[in-house]
């Protein structure tokens, strides 16, 4: 099992990026997944999550209040990639962000709920 971040940099305030997480070795459709981000100094948090599995409730989505009607997290399962589109973008948004892998199809905000993680990207929100 394995999660890789890209997409980190720097960007300007109110400016835009996009994140992504490539998933392999397990079923990534069937699975919740998660982006949390950590700032030198701060615990970890959750910034979005996703649902996974099938039915009606697949897709669902989760925002931290800091982030929402700016972040969207989306998934294309035929890819098995996970993304963070990030606007509007605050000096407060720089971070090291992490996917995660949930350990059922559910979404949750809870780390202890995430059981594989990536290494991260680096954002960086400066002028």
């Amino acid at each position: 099992v394995q999660l890789v971040e890209s997409g980190g940099g720097l960007a300007q305030p109110g400016g835009s990026l996009r994140l992504s997480c490539t998933a392999s070795g397990f079923i990534f459709s069937a699975y919740g997944m998660g982006w949390f981000r950590q700032a030198p100094g701060k615990e970890r948090e959750c910034v979005a999550t996703i649902s996974g599995g099938r039915g009606g409730t697949t897709g669902t989505t989760s925002y931290a209040d800091s982030v929402k009607d700016r972040f969207t997290i989306s998934r294309d399962n035929a890819k098995n990639t996970l993304y963070l589109q990030m606007n509007s973008l605050k000096p407060e948004d720089t971070a090291l962000y992490h996917c995660a892998k949930s350990r059922g199809w559910a979404w949750s905000p809870r780390q202890g709920d995430y059981v594989t993680w990536g290494q991260g990207t680096q954002v960086t929100v400066s002028s």
